[in-house]
């Protein structure tokens, strides 16, 4: 969980300033927010599915099957 809480500060680290009454980002050590994103296979998989795991991965691939 402590990993996942350091890539999510570091993907939210990289984003632009937020706009007045937004959350702040998150700090390295903070834990990852409740969030949920879809598949590839078609379902959505949401971080609290995963509580207790050893480590959570997410991945993204920007130019796959854009022909770039």
């Amino acid at each position: 969980m402590r990993r996942l809480a350091t890539l999510a500060a570091v993907a939210l680290l990289a984003t632009p300033p937020l706009a007045a009454g937004e959350p702040k980002p998150l700090t390295p050590g903070d834990p990852a927010p409740a969030f949920s994103l879809p598949g590839s296979d078609g379902k959505a998989h949401a971080l609290a599915d995963y509580v207790g795991k050893k480590a959570v991965v997410l991945a993204w691939f920007p130019k796959v099957f854009t022909g770039g």
